[in-house]
């Protein structure tokens, strides 16, 4: 082997190396969540004669907290799961807060379902950090929930387009080991800039410096298995997340080494790990379920929403939209027009029977949590994924 060899070699064994290890710190998640006091657990009946559930993975930078549990009570539901992340540039302090405006909610408080990280992941954004600290929350919540049927993923700068109540009603009609994720194995720019370059996330061993190292030399496009990218926002079943986590199968062992030293690993994993596998590649729906607005030529982010965009992502038929400011007033427009909530309140379901007034949260009562009141969003939606299902199988949503 050549010296030039034994030096990549070298690179990608320490990277992969670094990686587990840094999934290895799953088993102590738990004593390290900011808990509260919880009096009682309702019980929520979960299975196939029931509204699927969905666990919830949001994470936020410092100075995110206020962000993130704004669009924890508008995705809340208590048949779902939800684990809150804020960076490890956050403070302690500020995941303590978060942890507090969490148990001042007494559905929350009651039913038990949401969990901040106490333990935060460093991430680099642009690095394998990234994708790890996704697959250490997926580890989190299928150890800490036998129920939810389906893995979504939020940051801080997102908000929902509808109920919890219209997503639920919408998904009982869909197959449940349907992957929602936008992907492609036509590369084009991407390949010579995103996949050839090697880079190596320092997040995963120092405390400090979270900007990737580039080497100077680029690796050939792998001809073992197809590369496939899109977004990095999934919606994904829970018998893939298993696959991924628990890996059974080499697969996601080998593409989680090559993804480690690529730039962007979150727009290549999943898709690269679920269209290689003979198992999963028919599943894919060619959807994020997001609403977004790009420059053209694209940015690294999407452009952020306003007012003006109101109409158009509510008739978009989307789930979620990103990206917004802090607290913009297209946000208050969505609380009050679609998911009717308001203050310090999680949106509104059928479960919540308490008398709304500008006193009293009407879910602080609750009743029968698997029933649905899906409102006017829910049909856009439902149009949406109807148009997605009908294309299920044809080339636009297989792994091509």
């Amino acid at each position: 082997m050549g010296a030039e060899k034994k030096w990549l070699f070298a690179l990608f064994s320490a990277a992969f190396v670094s990686v587990m290890l840094f999934l290895s710190s799953i088993s102590g998640f738990i004593s390290a969540a900011y808990g509260y006091h919880r009096t009682f657990a309702p019980t929520v009946p979960r299975g196939a004669a029931y509204p699927p559930s969905f666990a919830y993975y949001i994470s936020g930078d410092g100075n995110d907290g206020h962000r993130i549990f704004r669009l924890l009570l508008s995705v809340y539901h208590p048949r779902n799961r939800y684990l809150l992340h804020i960076g490890a540039e956050g403070s302690d302090q500020e995941r303590r807060k978060l942890a507090g405006l969490v148990s001042s909610v007494p559905a929350i408080r009651a039913f038990g379902n949401v969990d901040v990280l106490g333990k935060p992941d460093r991430l680099s954004y642009m690095g394998s950090t990234n994708i790890a600290a996704v697959l250490h929350a997926a580890a989190v919540l299928l150890k800490m929930d036998g129920g939810w049927d389906w893995f979504i993923t939020l940051s801080a700068s997102d908000y929902p387009l509808l109920t919890q109540d219209d997503l639920s009603h919408v998904f009982s009609s869909v197959q449940r080991d349907l992957n929602f994720i936008d992907h492609t194995s036509d590369l084009g720019w991407k390949e010579g800039q995103r996949i050839q370059p090697i880079v190596v996330d320092p997040g995963l061993y120092l405390a400090r410096r979270t900007q990737i190292f580039h080497a100077t030399e680029k690796r050939p496009t792998p001809d073992a298995f197809t590369v496939f990218t899109g977004s990095e926002w999934v919606v994904l079943s829970r018998s893939f997340l298993e696959f991924c986590v628990i890996g059974w199968d080499n697969l996601p062992r080998t593409l989680l080494m090559f993804s480690n030293n690529a730039i962007l690993p979150q727009e290549v994993y999943f898709h690269s790990v679920i269209c290689n596998s003979p198992e999963f590649k028919n599943t894919t729906v060619n959807s994020d379920l997001r609403y977004m607005i790009w420059d053209n030529p694209p940015k690294m982010d999407p452009l952020h929403l306003n007012t003006s965009d109101y109409n158009q992502m509510v008739y978009s038929g989307a789930a979620f939209a990103r990206q917004f400011h802090k607290d913009d007033p297209v946000l208050d427009m969505v609380d009050e027009k679609i998911l009717k909530r308001g203050g310090s309140r999680v949106a509104p379901g059928a479960w919540c029977t308490g008398r709304k007034s500008w006193w009293m949260d009407p879910c602080s009562l609750w009743g029968d949590v698997s029933v649905l009141k899906p409102g006017p969003q829910a049909q856009k939606f439902q149009e949406s994924i109807t148009n997605l299902l009908d294309d299920l199988g044809t080339n636009s949503n297989q792994c091509k």
